[in-house]
């Protein structure tokens, strides 16, 4: 079974997530920030006419955060029902992947609290973390988000 994935960096990182959550891929634009929000939420945006909530996926994960580039796009998915725009350092390619590429996560990495990684893929000489991005915010953040949304 084959699988199209949006591949993107984080810092010098691969991620994956599947094609058919994300909905665009943009520049970055300029976010407004909102008072006493988490910390991975950057703010919100102006999309078309539509207000998107952003977050910054390096922060959320916990890794060092870098300064914006040219290379740095906002890839807006759909979080079960959830509009969010992703701020990562680049999307590298869209691929399509067979299944026999891809390894469950190491057991070390399933007790970290990221449950939201769903397997490792090695594709040519590099590794590709696969996300599930349903579980990359909890139920009640998804619920502060779409409030956000809604301002």
């Amino acid at each position: 079974m084959e699988k199209q994935l949006v591949i993107f960096e984080l810092g010098s990182e691969y991620f994956g997530i599947d094609i058919a959550s994300v909905e665009g891929i943009n520049k970055m634009l300029d976010i407004t920030k909102i008072p006493q929000s988490p910390n991975y939420m950057l703010g919100i945006t102006n999309l078309r006419g539509s207000v998107l909530p952003v977050i910054c996926l390096q922060t959320r994960f916990g890794l060092e955060t870098e300064e914006h580039t040219n290379e740095t796009r906002i890839v807006v998915a759909s979080l079960e029902g959830v509009k969010v725009g992703m701020v990562v350092s680049a999307v590298s390619e869209v691929l399509t992947i067979d299944d026999a590429v891809i390894e469950p996560p190491p057991p070390m990495v399933s007790n970290i609290n990221s449950e939201f990684i769903v397997g490792v893929a090695k594709i040519d000489k590099r590794l590709v973390i696969l996300l599930d991005l349903s579980k990359i915010l909890t139920i009640d953040e998804k619920i502060q988000i779409a409030k956000t949304a809604s301002v």
